[in-house]
Formats: structure tokens, C-alpha cells, sequence
């Protein structure tokens, strides 16, 4: 099987998303078409954020992001080094500094409780991950930050769709910034990204400085970069809004179907938790394991295709080990030694989900 099943997604969406695709190759408008537009207010309707600015990655989402906080050399951001590199090498390339803070050790989500001993003078943002497709605690987040001045960044790549406390993931703080990469929960057929805010004038400073910081064609008002999110990617997005709704709740449903059955199948099993007030979309289904390479030996021979996400916190990584010391979070050091993700998508089958656990129960 498919760790994402991307191929039977495309089969129930083809002939919606040929004819968005055609639509684009027709009226030849492949940058800021009228399916930017489309997409981004059709986004701003499911998420309730007043703006939606899409962009080329939920990475370059996340350096836009920082650009229009004015962020300067020295300033620090908060975040957790449990997390795909872009979290951290955007705060860097913009000239930042990433100050880690541990995770939670059941959700593997940052943990709010260790954030405010972590401001100094030089903080100027949280960014916090919701990881897996789980929004961290977002509202002890938000009143650490009111506290002292600062702004919130959801790096929301892995959870659109998701639910926090009756709210859409990307509208529960100064930005919301996500990924729309063929593996997420809602995907484009390349790379492609967006920021949502309630906020006016950052959502105008997004605007411009995904374009090169121009206010109108040809004047810069500020330092910028090339960060539009094509035409036929947008189409794409807009091709598989129909079935979002249902793919959401597929994805729900598969989470606790897998926790059920995992749960009978092999008694003492970490899941992940998710906490009460929030969903969970599974942009993938993690567990934590011991013996892992030996665990994903098994599995492979079984035919289950498995992924590590992710393998070596940030502060273990060469690019940014300076930031931290080895020891610091632990929590992160061992998620990252224990946990792998199962195959997840909304296409998932039954059946499929059946084999993945009874091989699973077998490899263990």
C-alpha cells in the first residue's frame, strides 16, 4: 500500500480537477490568476481569518510571516526543536534566533508551560508547531504572549482542517501559516503555501512582500521576496475543496479507529494523546515504538510502508546545534529516537488499516 494515497484521491477528484487545470492553461493567467483570488477567499470562508495571502511554501508562509514583524538580527523566537527544519531555518534566514523549548511528552506538541521562563528582552515572537495535525495549547500560548508584547506564528503545516476549542487551526493567533504540499491534508500537485490574520496591516505587509515588497507595480515599499503561490496550484487547491469536508472527517474517523484497534491489538502501545478541547487531522498517524529500525524492518517485509517524523530534534542537527545545548529537551531527544508514523490518508481503507495493525501487532 501507499504510505499517502494520493493516486485514489486524484481518481475521485479528476474531472474537477482537470477542468480547474484546463480553466488556468485557457485563460493563460499563470501568476495571480483569478484562482489565487478564488482560493484565498474561499479559505478565509472555512477558516473564519479575515485575510488569506497564498504563497509558494508553508516555509516561505513562515519567513513572510517574520518579514512583516520587522524582525532584526539578534531578535529571538520561541519554538520547539521537535519539528521539520523550515520551522527553525526561516527564523535564521530572517535573521533571527530559534530558542527551543521542549515538548509535551504525549501530544509532541511544544509545551506552554516552559515558554514564559524562555522570554528574555530580545523575544519577539512564539512559534509554536501542531504537529502531526494537533494545535498546541494555543491559548495559554496567546496569554503568554499578550503578557509581554509578543506575536503567536501557528506554523499550521500539518493541521488544516484541524479544530482547536469550536476554532479552525490558522485563525488562533497574530498568523496562522500553512503548507499546501502533496502530502498534507490539503494539497496542491507541488509546492505551494498560505498565512491567514485578522490584522490589516500585517496582512498588507504579507501582500507586498510576497511580491517583491511592492505596493503597486513597480514601487518597493519594502524589502521582499519572489513568494506567489502559482495560478494552477491554486486550481488544484480549488479542485479538491468539494471533498475537503468529507476528507477531514475521514481523517477523524481512521485516528480513532486506529486508536481503537491498535489499543486491542497491542496492549501497552504509546499513542499519541490528544487533548479533549481540540481534533486531530493525522497528517500523520505517529506512534511511539522502541527497537525502531527493527520495528520498520518487520513492517517492511509485511509490505506496511512507515516514516520517522522526525528522526533528530533541531538542537541535534549540525545547521542549528549552536542554539542549544545536546541536553537540553528531552523530551524532544526521545520522541525522536521512538516515534514512527503509519500509513494515513483519507483514502485509507478499512481493510487496509486492519492489515497495517495486525502487522504491527505482529512486528512488535
Amino acid at each position: 500500500m501507499d504510505f499517502i494515497d494520493l493516486k485514489s484521491q486524484y481518481a475521485a477528484l479528476r474531472d474537477n480537477i482537470n477542468a480547474r487545470m484546463q480553466a488556468v492553461l485557457d485563460h493563460g493567467q499563470y501568476i495571480l490568476g483569478p484562482e489565487v483570488k478564488e482560493m484565498e477567499a474561499a479559505l478565509v470562508a472555512y477558516t473564519g481569518a479575515k485575510h488569506c495571502i497564498s504563497v509558494a511554501s508553508g516555509t516561505e508562509a513562515l519567513l513572510i510571516c517574520l518579514m512583516a514583524l520587522d524582525l532584526q538580527p539578534g531578535d529571538e523566537v520561541i519554538t520547539s526543536p521537535f519539528t521539520f527544519a523550515a520551522t527553525a531555518e526561516m527564523i535564521v534566514l530572517a535573521g533571527g534566533v530559534p530558542v527551543f523549548v521542549d515538548i509535551e511528552p504525549d501530544t509532541a506538541n511544544i509545551d506552554a508551560t516552559l515558554i514564559e521562563a524562555a522570554i528574555t528582552p530580545r523575544t519577539k515572537a512564539i512559534m509554536p508547531v501542531s504537529l502531526y495535525g494537533q494545535v498546541a495549547d494555543i491559548n495559554a500560548i496567546n496569554a503568554i504572549a499578550d503578557k509581554h508584547g509578543l506575536a503567536v506564528i501557528e506554523d499550521a503545516a500539518q493541521s488544516f482542517g484541524a479544530t482547536y476549542q469550536s476554532k479552525k487551526s490558522c485563525n488562533l493567533s497574530t498568523f496562522g501559516c500553512t503548507s499546501f504540499f502533496p502530502s498534507k491534508p490539503l494539497g496542491c500537485y507541488g509546492d505551494g503555501g498560505a498565512i491567514f490574520t485578522s490584522d490589516d496591516r500585517l496582512a498588507q505587509a504579507c501582500r507586498e512582500i510576497r511580491t517583491h515588497g511592492q505596493s503597486q507595480r513597480y514601487l518597493h515599499t519594502r524589502v521582499g521576496v519572489g513568494g506567489r503561490m502559482d495560478t494552477l496550484q491554486c486550481a488544484v487547491v480549488l479542485g479538491k475543496l468539494d471533498r475537503f469536508g468529507w476528507e477531514i472527517e475521514r481523517r477523524l474517523a481512521l485516528g480513532d479507529a486506529y486508536a481503537r484497534k491498535l489499543k486491542a491489538a497491542v496492549p501497552g502501545l504509546q499513542l499519541l494523546a490528544v487533548r479533549g478541547d481540540r481534533d486531530c487531522v493525522w497528517a500523520q498517524y505517529t506512534v511511539f515504538v522502541d527497537e525502531r529500525e527493527a520495528v520498520q524492518a518487520r513492517l517492511k517485509q509485511a509490505g506496511i510502508p512507515t516514516a520517522v517524523h522526525y528522526p533528530r530534534p533541531l538542537h541535534h542537527q549540525p545547521a542549528y546545534a549552536r542554539y542549544a545545548d545536546a541536553q537540553a529537551c528531552p523530551h524532544s531527544v526521545l520522541a525522536a529516537q521512538r516515534v514512527m508514523s503509519l500509513p494515513m490518508s483519507a483514502d485509507l481503507t478499512d481493510e487496509q488499516q486492519d492489515r497495517v495493525v495486525s502487522a504491527l501487532a505482529a512486528a512488535l
